[in-house]
């Protein structure tokens, strides 16, 4: 079962020096920008927690991980501002999980679009399910996916990237995404995921707290300018969403 919601939810459990984030939404898992926020805000939280060495983000269901953005909000933008408010929302959720000093650990139970693919993309470790395919699919409705790229590219290549971005009707399987790097490891359950993903996490707290810091630190080194360069992506990325070809193709979708 989902949040009804329409505000979406997010909780935090801290148990055994994890910290356990859920999110979710009525419309499979999207954001709001209110809930993008509110995300940013709790992995600054817990990063600064000396209680906790690693999170988990996960969301709420047994189906869909995260659609992306709210697709209400992006149809609603009518000026720059706010075309660069809405896209910040992802921007920010990236670098607060590339800036947290914890390892963060990713459960993907189904599909995800969009930013919710960048969302995996900024986890430093990922378990998925056969279910869990991928699709960025910005460039059908007239915008490109400019603000989770560096996160996905990181990951994946630019020749994966391509072949997401380039493809936006297209879902990629869970085989594709783990034999590219964005998962690290499949499993054909649910219940079979948790499982594994219980020992692999409760192993993991029992390590050194700084070794674990020191490692998360290295796995994003160079990547100090993305406070910049994901802040211009957002305004390249508004200004898309207020051309006519995006603006009549999100409205023939509303339909």
């Amino acid at each position: 079962m989902g949040t009804n919601r329409p505000a979406g939810s997010l909780y935090t459990k801290i148990e055994n020096r994890t910290a356990t984030i859920e999110f979710g939404h009525p419309a499979s898992n999207s954001f709001i920008s209110e809930l993008l926020d509110r995300l940013t805000d709790e992995l600054k939280k817990i990063s600064s927690n000396k209680a906790v060495s690693i999170v988990v983000l996960k969301s709420e269901g047994d189906r869909a991980f995260c659609a992306g953005a709210s697709f209400d909000e992006l149809l609603a933008i009518s000026n720059t501002d706010e075309g660069t408010i809405f896209f910040s929302g992802f921007a920010n959720v990236i670098n607060a999980m590339r800036e947290c000093v914890h390892p963060i650990i990713g459960r993907v139970q189904g599909k995800a679009v969009g930013g919710g693919v960048g969302l995996i993309a900024s986890c430093d470790y990922v378990f998925a399910v056969e279910a869990a395919s991928v699709r960025l699919s910005e460039l059908s409705i007239g915008i490109a996916p400019l603000v989770i790229e560096p996160a996905v590219q990181r990951k994946i290549g630019l020749s994966g990237f391509a072949e997401l971005a380039l493809s936006p009707t297209e879902w990629k399987n869970a085989y594709w995404a783990q034999q590219k790097g964005l998962y690290s490891k499949v499993f054909n359950s649910i219940k079979e995921m948790d499982k594994e993903l219980d020992f692999f996490i409760s192993t993991l707290a029992t390590y050194n707290p700084e070794a674990l810091r020191a490692i998360k630190k290295i796995l994003w080194e160079d990547t100090t300018s993305w406070n910049e360069l994901l802040a211009n992506r957002a305004v390249i990325s508004g200004n898309l969403a207020l051309s006519q070809v995006s603006k009549d193709k999100l409205k023939s979708l509303k339909k």
